[in-house]
């Protein structure tokens, strides 16, 4: 038995010392020093031997397991040091080698003007507010004085999750939530998307963007409806920017107006572009229905107010003279990064 614990030993340190792995040596170390190694399998046959031979067998075998684990412990570590200059070696970079450029993003026509339009705002006082764009029916229509069997209704047809639960067609359904929510003084607007059943086409998306607006306190007039759309467009269009207000019919506004921008082609003289008109349709405005007010639990008797909206896509191709609003959603970074 002694000899084939010096056999191990030597065969043990002679492989320890030629691996040239930390795999290989992870194995000679299971070979011989294992459950099922060598070294153990003497070692079992321990019983066989008489009283005065185990104690040097037994001491002998553990000097043996010592070596070998002290041998695999220095191997190992060489092996290591050694992997890792030749993975130090492989990942040197060459600093004076010129750097890779990176692209930069740009932001979003829709945001650039988003962002632009809420700066104008803030600075004339108003609020931001946000609100849910998955909205109860009651919020989006009956709340707005569009009563379920309203025709109006028609014009914005939008997709319902239950009979009772939709996504948004207008940001209106904010203005509600924040009339419930806060007493007058109220002056916000509430930019967000918005959906709608629409085919697509260059001026029309099931997805788009508004931004409405919304003010409530004693003594609002029609006279401060138009100051404030009027001061919103010179800032984004120019001082020689006109709008002009023409009577029309909202339920949640009374009077109502569609508000038109000038021409940024013809400057009121007609074009192809404007079909003649001068004008260029651009949002809906008028004063809070006396109805919505009292829904939102609001004195009409006290307060007025009003309101207006308008989709985002319409100012930013007003604003950049962009033709087809799909070009907005299609992601072609030849169209964005002109912006």
């Amino acid at each position: 038995m002694k000899n084939e614990l010096e056999k191990i030993h030597s065969e043990a340190m002679e492989a320890a010392d030629s691996c040239d792995s930390i795999k290989a040596l992870d194995e000679l170390r299971v070979k011989y020093l294992g459950k099922k190694g060598g070294l153990t399998a003497i070692l079992k046959q321990m019983g066989k031997l008489s009283a005065e031979e185990r104690p040097v067998i037994g001491q002998l075998a553990n000097k043996i397991r010592a070596d070998i684990e002290e041998a695999v412990s220095k191997k190992m570590t060489l092996l290591k040091a050694k992997e890792q200059e030749i993975k130090l070696a492989k990942e040197t970079i060459d600093i004076t080698l010129p750097g890779k450029p990176q692209s930069l993003g740009k932001l979003h026509p829709l945001t650039i003007v988003s962002n632009e339009i809420k700066e104008i705002f803030m600075g004339m006082g108003f609020d931001i507010a946000d609100g849910p764009e998955v909205e109860y029916d009651y919020y989006n229509f009956e709340a707005l004085n569009l009563p379920p069997d309203h025709p109006a209704r028609d014009t914005q047809d939008t997709f319902y999750i239950t009979d009772n639960i939709l996504l948004r067609t207008q940001t209106s359904s904010v203005q509600v939530h924040v009339m419930e929510n806060k007493k007058p003084p109220i002056r916000i607007i509430s930019p967000g998307r918005v959906y709608r059943s629409d085919a697509v086409d260059a001026t029309h998306s099931p997805l788009f963007h508004q931004v409405e607006g919304l003010v409530v306190d004693k003594g609002i007039t029609m006279a401060d409806l138009k100051g404030t759309l009027e001061m919103l467009m010179k800032k984004l269009y120019g001082d020689d920017c006109k709008i002009r207000l023409r009577p029309h019919h909202f339920p949640f506004t009374e009077p109502s107006a569609e508000v038109d921008v000038m021409c940024f082609n013809c400057h009121g003289e007609g074009c192809r572009i404007c079909k003649g008109e001068g004008y260029i349709e651009l949002l809906g405005a008028g004063m809070v229905h006396p109805k919505v007010l009292e829904g939102c639990g609001i004195d009409s008797s006290v307060y007025s107010g009003f309101a207006f909206g308008m989709g985002l896509e319409r100012i930013v191709m007003r604003r950049y003279n962009i033709s087809d609003m799909r070009l907005l959603f299609e992601n072609d970074l030849r169209f964005l990064e002109q912006f």
